[in-house]
């Protein structure tokens, strides 16, 4: 397979949450978008790789735990574009207790979710107050355009707004804990709680629809670079797609991966597991609505723990022995390529995360299916071959992602400081490295306590000219900062909060970033992307 101009492509990894500009509310939003592009454009890159923007549990961090797998979270609602905030006078306006919030959140150097989500929340609930009396009661142009969108977006909206304001009157409690008439979705409680909660209901469409406008200007201001998502392997058992279609998944086992060389037990994830026959003789009907909303949001996407699509490795909860599912590889071919047909049917571009332990059948079945894999520098190497000498990334095949790392590893700066000098001295012997290093800049990369700026640049240059058609390099990589973005397999303070050192609107005036674009757009333009 042989690469075109158009084909080559380089792009930046970095969460929508870690992106807040000048204007926004501690948090990467919707609005960002826009800024962080243009900064894109200028480096010469075509791609905004972003992590899963679903909406999460008010508890929660982690975007890989959603409360469902279609909503936008209303966290990431830019307050200052939205019209009836601005009809309420805006910040101005707020209480003085209030904006002194405001601005702490803005100053502080991490996410501080509670408060954000507190803060937004009272803007929020105001807006839509606003909105209800002046607009919705009254009938108005605006009142009708939600109306239009309930309508259009009513194959997944209306069961998660219905799931949204039950998990909000039941104290935010998963649903497996509420009265067993809503647990069990018997029809004559459910019509009870669409009257009984109909504008808590209205809120949570009223959000989907502000966001929703808003994602859509932002696209429109990104013409230039394609947006990318990414679709977790499965959402969490309390969530507004386990409840609705609960015949679907096993609650009774969780899904996880087996022992390999990084941990002697494997993982649980304590999520819930596939019925793939039930999935299948339903003609795979919600990862058909999760393909078609993935690509209304998005050009295209990763899909998280490829793997997991052809065999799901899953742990009953009676303690039994740990098994895949579909048993068999014949059937797990079978599965995976028709799960990876339904996800492309929309139109959208799918990249797989196929990282881990990968059996052979499965990446023979993504060369077949022209669905391109991860090639991550530090673990390309020749495993067979005497002294595991590293891949040289120009030999990397054109159907392929190119990348130094990913939001779970750490940047490449910390995984250098960790490397032993044998490891060291086998990445700068790669021809396409060693070409771009003086033997005293090689030698003193080897013995240097951290990874030298010359270095650094050969190795991220060395992917640009890789024979890779993508290139998505995480945005700590590119300016070699030390932050990471979730250590795997803890909780603690640190996950899932980092942001950029300056607002995304001030990209072009920093000097860092202004070198850092231009460097980048010099490789672009040298290895044709």
């Amino acid at each position: 397979m042989t690469s075109s101009p158009e084909s080559r492509r380089a792009g930046v990894l970095v969460p929508l949450f870690s992106i807040p500009s000048s204007r926004s509310w501690g948090i990467g939003d919707i609005g960002d978008v826009g800024a962080m592009t243009r900064w894109l454009e200028t480096a010469g890159l075509r791609l905004l790789q972003l992590l899963p923007i679903n909406e999460m549990p008010p508890s929660q961090t982690s975007p890989y735990s959603a409360l469902s797998a279609m909503a936008i979270d209303p966290q990431f609602i830019a307050v200052g574009l939205m019209e009836d905030f601005a009809a309420l006078g805006g910040e101005e306006q707020l209480e003085a207790g209030l904006r002194a919030r405001l601005d702490q959140l803005r100053a502080t150097p991490i996410i501080d979710y509670v408060n954000v989500r507190d803060l937004k929340q009272i803007a929020l609930r105001r807006s839509f107050a606003r909105f209800r009396e002046s607009e919705w009661d009254k009938n108005t142009r605006r009142a009708a355009a939600l109306r239009a969108y309930i309508d259009k977006q009513a194959w997944w909206l209306d069961e998660y707004a219905l799931f949204r304001a039950l998990h909000a009157s039941e104290d935010e409690r998963p649903w497996l804990d509420w009265p067993a008439p809503l647990r069990g979705r018997d029809p004559t409680a459910l019509r009870q709680a669409r009257l009984e909660l109909a504008d808590d209901i209205l809120y949570r469409q009223y959000l989907q629809w502000v966001a929703n406008d808003q994602w859509a200007a932002a696209r429109k201001a990104s013409s230039g670079v394609a947006l990318f998502g990414d679709l977790p392997f499965m959402v969490s058992g309390d969530s507004a797609d386990v409840w609705a279609w609960q015949d679907e998944f096993r609650l009774d086992a969780s899904i996880g991966v087996p022992p390999d060389a990084f941990s002697e037990t494997g993982q649980n994830w304590g999520l819930p597991v596939y019925r793939w026959d039930v999935v299948a003789d339903r003609n795979f009907d919600w990862l058909r609505e999760r393909a078609r909303r993935n690509a209304e949001l998005f050009d295209g996407y990763r899909v998280d723990h490829l793997v997991g699509f052809y065999r799901t490795y899953f742990r009953p909860h009676d303690g039994s022995e740990a098994q895949f599912t579909p048993p068999d590889q014949r059937a797990q071919t079978r599965l995976g390529e028709r799960v990876l047909q339904i996800l492309r049917e929309p139109g959208a571009e799918i990249i797989a995360e196929d990282l881990g332990l990968v059996p052979d059948f499965v990446r023979e079945s993504l060369a077949r299916l022209s669905v391109p894999g991860y090639k991550v520098l530090r673990w390309e190497r020749q495993w067979d071959a005497e002294g595991q000498p590293f891949t040289d990334p120009v030999d990397y095949p054109p159907l392929a992602v190119a990348t130094s790392g990913t939001h779970d590893t750490e940047p490449m700066v910390l995984w250098w400081e960790g490397a032993p000098a044998e490891e060291r001295e086998a990445v700068l012997a790669i021809p396409s490295i060693r070409a771009r290093l003086t033997d005293e800049e090689r030698a003193h990369a080897v013995a240097a306590p951290c990874l030298p700026d010359r270095a650094r640049d050969a190795l991220v240059e060395a992917l640009y000219a890789s024979g890779a058609d993508l290139l998505i390099l995480p945005v700590q990589d590119v300016f070699g900062w030390r932050d990471r973005v979730n250590q795997p397999a803890t909780i603690g303070a640190s996950n899932w909060t980092w942001r950029l050192p300056w607002p995304s609107d001030r990209l072009p005036a920093e000097p860092e970033a202004v070198a850092a674009a231009a460097r980048l757009r010099a490789w672009a333009v040298r290895h044709g992307r």
